[in-house]
């Protein structure tokens, strides 16, 4: 089988991970969870997973008659290293939904005309209109991490996006809009196991970028662009959420379980939803945890 990228990613991980992530990775077994202060060692029941998604899936449909009804607008961005389980939460926040209710947004490199305009104007666009959920997947933090990572925009331009995304979230909250900021956050070892499965699984090579074999070489960079862009950018007005995701199944439930906190609408049952695991989910100081 050819492996996309030539197998960069396979030769990363003989010739130039960290000898303790290949340690970790070679000594895993199928359910183990890498990571050596993640606070549990096998990853959730897959019964116990299924049952608490079904509970939360159920409160999500409460959630979008209630904004059909009352027209709430909820934009809730998902953000986080490659494969930290982005897309996986949004597809079980969505899968039973109405897609004229929620829909996802996934923008692509911008275009010759976009990259002239305000940084923030081609997002404008995409945002919640009445009685609509939008799931941001990535946004307009790229330009905080990815874009400085790989020298995409000048420390001009990233000052300016500093400057202006404070004022920028509270505009959208004052105006309405419910607001929620989740980074899911993957371990080195992880992450490089999930990369690996990606690269010998012909159905989701299509995952795979030029950006994610680059990234896995730029840990120490992209770890300092992160601390430093939700310092910036967590406030009383659009707080983050951080979930660490070493575990998906913990990391879905956990994701799930702080949008639904976050929203009252009518049907809402506190006790389905169940309190959140503070042990890996919480503000963003839960960031200088380990994954």
């Amino acid at each position: 089988m050819t492996l996309p990228f030539d197998g960069a990613i396979s030769a990363f991980y003989r010739n130039e991970a960290p000898q303790h992530v290949r340690d970790a990775i070679d000594g895993a077994r199928k359910n183990d969870v890498l990571g050596p202060t993640y606070p549990y060692d096998r990853r959730m029941d897959g019964d116990a997973y299924r049952d608490a998604l079904a509970a939360l899936q159920l409160q999500l449909v409460r959630l979008q008659a209630d904004v059909k009804a009352t027209g709430k607008r909820i934009a809730v961005v998902f953000e986080g290293r490659d494969a930290a389980g982005k897309g996986g939460t949004i597809k079980r926040l969505r899968e039973n939904l109405n897609p004229r209710v929620c829909r996802t947004v996934a923008m692509s490199k911008p275009t010759e005309r976009e990259q002239g305009e305000w940084y923030f104007q081609r997002y404008i666009e995409t945002l919640p209109t009445t009685g609509e959920i939008v799931l941001f997947d990535r946004s307009w933090y790229n330009r905080g991490v990815v874009e400085k990572v790989f020298d995409f925009c000048t420390d001009e331009q990233r000052e300016r996006f500093f400057a202006q995304v404070p004022r920028f979230e509270e505009m959208l909250v004052n105006d309405g809009i419910i607001l929620i900021k989740i980074w899911l956050n993957v371990g080195q070892a992880e992450q490089l196991r999930r990369f690996l499965k990606r690269e010998h699984d012909p159905l989701k090579q299509w995952k795979l970028s030029w950006i994610d074999v680059e990234g896995l070489k730029r840990w120490d960079a992209y770890s300092a662009a992160i601390e430093e862009t939700l310092a910036r950018s967590d406030t009383t007005a659009a707080p983050w959420t951080v979930v660490r995701s070493n575990d998906k199944r913990r990391a879905r439930i956990a994701a799930l379980q702080a949008v639904l906190h976050r929203v009252d609408f009518a049907g809402k049952d506190t006790d389905a939803i169940g309190a959140i695991d503070t042990r890996i989910c919480g503000p963003r100081a839960m960031l200088s945890a380990a994954a």
